[in-house]
């Protein structure tokens, strides 16, 4: 039997035209060229190819496993075929013909790929769709100082609030405190049974000055590990045994407060950056892939700044372009995008991290110092996955910037911007950073590569995805 398999391997790289020597690196290659080439059934072959003819090349199939497991990450983002499209397009009451598909495709407004030699419309296409029309056909109403649904208006309020007892309070001020209880479950038999699963849940940071109070409450495993406050991913580990027929439950609880802060741009301090520090250093430097300095946001940021030299209107005319011209949509799964600012500015769509990855990018290149920080949004009936920004001002240190929230209705101009040097208080800080370590280590390819907030699980089979297991949050306002 394992003769017939090598054999068949052997036929495989034959009629894939792959030569090898003495190792596997032909074979990888050719794993990489059928990859981007979007050909993803020929790299499953091949990869079978790699780990029947070269068993020894643990390495080189480590690599090749992961290039496998984006692949299968393709898949699941774009699931709707040629065929599907049309009937989705007017169950959501879209009126088209076939002109305007193919004007939103051109558009890059209907999202699709080329893989296996079909046409896949990415699983998220139609709603974004809407979103991405609503944005650039009707800019009589985005741009109405009246416009703003029920949480526009909470929003208002709030930050109005912050604002005021900031000036009082050192820029930090309307805590709000919150109980998390945080669950992981993995669907039953994914795991086979007797087998040990690692999962990491997310953690609050401690450094952060808005953030405080944090009070461990209990753990589904008595064993638990908290990540030291160092780590760019703040997580609690935890590990338990996969039984047969039944889910496994990861489960965490705590209590914290969280604060808003502002900082109202009239009396931001602006100071010569120390640009020999290391903090300077570090923070105007790409962070590659996705804090890259490419010739497109090269050009982009010189052209909108090209008038500007004080860091604080660099930051307000970057701030106002993505606002402008980057409406919000479903994103794809991080890990399957090579180069996210380029796929914002191609595509001009993106969600909270996409555009804040631009952000981050514009602004270091500028030679302003931006860092990272995410977690989640914990508005009452809104919490969600939210990704958010830093920016450093030799002075005043680092203030928040939220990109995502964008310009607020109002002809308050500090209310509008708030956002631009404010944040509100419903937050949650799991990140300090992005592609950072876990602790303890993680073995396998993560399925958030460059974030953490949904968690993480594993076991000595490999990584779970998001498909694998279900995870949810119960928030309780105290």
């Amino acid at each position: 039997m394992k003769n017939h398999i090598v054999f068949s391997s052997l036929v495989i790289l034959l009629l894939t035209g792959c030569s090898h020597g003495p190792d596997g690196t032909g074979i990888y290659k050719q794993i990489q060229q059928e990859f981007f080439a979007g050909r993803l059934g020929n790299t499953f072959q091949l990869y079978d190819s790699l780990k029947n003819v070269f068993p020894e090349e643990e390495k080189l199939i480590h690599k090749a496993d992961s290039l496998i497991q984006i692949a299968e990450r393709i898949y699941l983002d774009f699931i709707v075929t040629e065929e599907e499209i049309i009937p989705l397009l007017e169950k959501n009451k879209l009126s088209f013909t076939e002109k305007d598909i193919k004007e939103w495709e051109d558009n890059k407004w209907l999202e699709y790929r080329i893989i296996d030699g079909e046409k896949r419309y990415f699983n998220r296409a139609v709603s974004n769709l809407k979103l991405i029309r609503g944005f650039n056909e009707d800019r009589a109403l985005r741009d109405s100082l009246e416009a703003g649904d029920e949480f526009s208006q909470f929003l208002k309020k709030h930050t109005l609030e912050v604002m005021r007892e900031s000036a009082q309070r050192s820029k930090i001020g309307m805590p709000v405190k919150m109980i998390i209880n945080y669950t992981l479950i993995v669907k039953p038999d994914i795991v086979p049974g007797g087998e040990v699963i690692r999962c990491w849940l997310p953690w609050p940071k401690e450094s952060i000055p808005r953030q405080n109070n944090i009070e461990f409450i209990s753990a589904s495993d008595s064993n638990y590990i908290i990540s030291p406050d160092t780590m760019l991913h703040r997580t609690i580990y935890m590990e338990a045994i996969a039984v047969e027929g039944q889910p496994v439950v990861f489960k965490a609880s705590f209590s914290y407060e969280s604060s808003g802060q502002y900082h109202n741009p009239c009396d931001i301090n602006i100071f010569p950056y120390d640009t020999i520090s290391g903090l300077y250093k570090k923070y105007t430097s790409e962070e590659l892939p996705h804090i890259n300095f490419s010739d497109d946001v090269r050009s982009l940021a010189d052209s909108i700044t090209v008038n500007d030299s004080i860091p604080l209107k660099v930051l307000q005319s970057l701030y106002y372009w993505i606002d402008n011209n980057i409406p919000w949509a479903g994103a794809l799964e991080y890990s399957t995008v090579p180069d996210i600012p380029g796929y914002v500015l191609r595509n001009r769509h993106g969600d909270c991290g996409m555009k804040t990855f631009l952000l981050l990018s514009l602004l270091r290149y500028k030679g302003i110092p931006a860092r990272w920080q995410s977690g989640w949004m914990m508005h009452p009936g809104e919490e969600n996955l939210h990704d958010w920004c830093e920016v450093y001002f030799e002075g005043d240190g680092w203030i928040p910037v939220d990109m995502s929230f964008g310009l607020q209705y109002s002809s308050y101009k500090r209310l509008r911007d708030f956002y631009m040097t404010g944040i509100d208080s419903y937050r949650l800080i799991v990140n300090t950073g992005v592609g950072g370590e876990l602790f303890p280590p993680k073995k396998y390819l993560r399925s958030e590569t460059n974030d953490f907030q949904r968690g993480e699980v594993e076991w000595s089979g490999g990584n779970l995805y998001f498909d694998k297991w279900d995870y949810q949050m119960e928030i309780v306002y105290r």
